[in-house]
Order: structure tokens, then sequence, then C-alpha cells
């Protein structure tokens, strides 16, 4: 077992106490729709034993195998919201939403509901965070194990490139980007919006009330930081887009993530596959962010 093996299975075994990786998974499509650059699966999931998983999966009009986008969904205390963002986009993102930005380029794109989101906001995060924690388990744990088994799902499918697949996403979204990337090494490119996030400059800002509870994992920092958790995506492409002014990723933890992983990347002979592009806004995505995305995925995707 190699050192980047060993290290992603120590931080795998810090999720609590998951479902077996290799349980079986299964998809019922509940609906089709036409829409103008894509045509959208409307998709139940089982991933977990646990609860069913509800999913948009958006299909460009190009032939397919087609090269696939995991997009993440953000929070933003938007639970109705969920998986709705592939496909409507939100106030922080820019137009036109990622499902028809992505099958314009001939990419697919699927979302999952995640935990407390979407057609699975039934339950408070609070409620399932304690409920979760009293049988051992841990939800971004949970959320996290639900991102891997969607990899698994779309490898089934014949209709996508399984040697290309990415991930992307804004906020909590952006952070289960370099997170599932980080334990999957099928994920080929990762590109995080306005979250990568420095744990311990967070707490030096006191900015910790800043994310949810979903985001905190036991015993995280004796064993991990922020760069430490993105050097396992080494040397697989990876773009990260922060905002100055972003009270979510404080800037001294920028510039140490960002020193970490530029020389991470020069070790592992990529220097040229990282790379942290900064802006003077706050927490969102502007146009120059989504040509910077663009760009990278013809490169490093298409």
């Amino acid at each position: 077992m190699n050192s980047r093996t060993a290290r992603a299975r120590e931080l795998y075994a810090l999720l609590g106490d998951l479902p077996a990786r290799d349980r079986p998974i299964s998809c019922e499509i509940m609906a089709e729709e036409e829409r103008p650059a894509y045509r959208l699966e409307k998709l139940m999931l089982d991933l977990n034993g646990i609860e069913r998983v509800p999913a948009y999966f958006a299909k460009p009009k190009t032939p397919a195998p087609w090269p696939v986008m995991l997009y993440n969904h953000a929070h933003g205390g938007d639970y109705p919201l969920g998986k709705d963002e592939l496909i409507r986009g939100r106030s922080h993102l820019q137009q036109p939403p990622y499902a028809e930005e992505l099958a314009r380029r001939g990419v697919c794109s699927l979302c999952i509901d995640t935990w407390c989101f979407g057609e699975r906001s039934g339950r408070t995060e609070h409620e399932t965070f304690k409920e979760m924690l009293w049988h051992g388990r841990v939800l971004w744990g949970m959320m996290v194990y639900d991102s891997i088994r969607t990899v698994d799902y779309l490898l089934s499918r014949a209709d996508v490139d399984s040697s290309r697949i990415a991930t992307l996403g804004i906020s909590m979204g952006s952070t289960m980007a370099w997170w599932t990337a980080a334990l999957d090494e099928r994920i080929r490119a990762c590109v995080d919006i306005c979250c990568l996030t420095d744990y311990q400059a967070l707490i030096e800002t006191r900015g910790l009330d800043g994310h949810g509870m979903y985001y905190y994992v036991p015993s995280l920092l004796k064993r991990f930081t922020t760069a430490d958790i993105n050097a396992l995506i080494a040397p697989r492409a990876h773009l990260s887009l922060a905002g100055n002014y972003d009270r979510l990723t404080p800037p001294a933890g920028l510039d140490r993530i960002d020193a970490a992983l530029c020389k991470t990347y020069r070790k592992a002979g990529a220097p040229g596959a990282w790379k942290l592009l900064r802006y003077d806004v706050g927490h969102q995505e502007t146009a120059a962010m989504r040509a910077e995305i663009l760009r990278f995925l013809d490169k490093h995707l298409l």
C-alpha cells in the first residue's frame, strides 16, 4: 500500500460508521423531460441502504458516451433547493445553470440531493446530525459516502465515459468536491468554488459558525489539515477559485494551502495541475471565474 492510499484510508476512517462500500446500489428512472440543451432524467438511487437518494442526470444531445460532471449543490440555508441548483442555478452562481452550460459542451452531469436537502429535507440538519451521532455516524461522512457511491453509479452507465469524470461545486458543494476527489482516484479533475477553507485559519478568525453542523468531523484536526486532504488529489488536475473578501476562506489560510499544494504538485511532477485563483469578491462565482472553469474543463476533461 502506497502512502497516498494509506492516508486516504486514514481519512475515510474518520467519517464514522459508514455502510459497506460494496453494498449493491440500484436506480429507478422516475421521469424524463426534454429541455432545449439536454434531456433530464429524474432518478431515485439506492446508495446507502438507509434512505433513498433523489438525483438529476442531464444528458447532452451529442452522441454518448459523454464525459461526466459530478455536481455538488451548495448549502446556503436553502434546504428545499438541493439538486435543483444543477438545473436552476442560485443567486451566487453565474447563468446559465451548470446543467445547460455543461450539456452545450457535450458533458453530462449528475447532482444528488444530499442529506437534509431537496426531496430529503424532511428532517432538520441538527436532528439528523444528533441521531447519526448516537449511532456512531457522522453527517459529513454519510454525505461523502453518498457522493462516492454516486461515482459507482455513474460508472455503471454505458453512456458515461468512465475515464473522464470531474467534480465541481460552490460553498458546501466546493468542500464536497475536494473531499470526494481526495478519497476517490477515479475523479480526473476537481473544481472548487469559494470554500477551500483552512481549518486553523477559520479557528483563528473565529469563523466556525459560518459553517453548518454538517461540516464537522470528530478528531479531524488531530490527523489532517485542509492542505493534507487536498494533497491526496495530486497529481490530478485541481482548480480552486476564491474571493479575497469571503469570510469562509480567510486569506492567510488560502496562502498556507496554496504554498503547501504548490510544493506537493511540484514533488508529484505536475506543477501545472494545481491552480488557485483569487478575486476581490465575496462568496460568489463571477463571470471571470466561470470563464476560467470552462477553460480548465476544456483542457482536463474534454
